[in-house]
């Protein structure tokens, strides 16, 4: 039997995330954008990596202020999450060429937030047959790109 390692990942399921303030308010407040692998900073929100993504250039625009709930925000706010949406979905689309996309939000801890006080929208490049029997069956997702590898080829495209 072969084995596919992904020892980063097990940080994440290993380890509850401590309690010293939300990440998505700490991040932009730490001027630190590459170490905190955030690509860009709009008006309302701010574009960052996924930590633990799902497929490669798998990245979330998260608004400064945080907020719970798509009604807390003005709609301001809303027309630039989506536009900054549309800007990312052009971006993944020339710098890896996916077969499609998902993007969404999961609103609260019963529907899958994993940080549900804070909203984000996800966005994911998706390719025919990348959610395979190793995805599926074991669980594991195996990332042909590193995340500074993708910052960096992402970062440029928001310049």
């Amino acid at each position: 039997m072969d084995h596919l390692w992904s020892p980063w990942r097990y940080r994440f399921i290993e380890n509850p995330r401590p309690d010293n303030g939300c990440v998505f308010c700490l991040a932009p407040q730490a001027n630190r954008d590459a170490d905190n692998l955030i690509l860009h900073r709009a008006r309302h929100h701010f574009v960052i990596l996924n930590l633990y993504p799902y497929t490669t250039g798998h990245l979330m625009v998260v608004p400064y202020r945080h907020i719970a709930r798509l009604g807390e925000s003005g709609p301001d706010a809303l027309a630039e999450m989506m536009a900054l949406a549309s800007r990312a979905e052009a971006l993944l689309s020339g710098a890896y060429r996916p077969d499609g996309f998902n993007v969404g939000m999961n609103l609260g801890k019963a529907a899958g937030a994993g940080i549900a006080g804070h909203i984000h929208l996800h966005v994911l490049p998706r390719w025919a047959g990348d959610a395979n029997f190793v995805s599926v069956i074991g669980e594991t997702r195996v990332m042909p790109e590193a995340l500074a590898d993708t910052y960096e080829k992402l970062r440029r495209g928001w310049d």
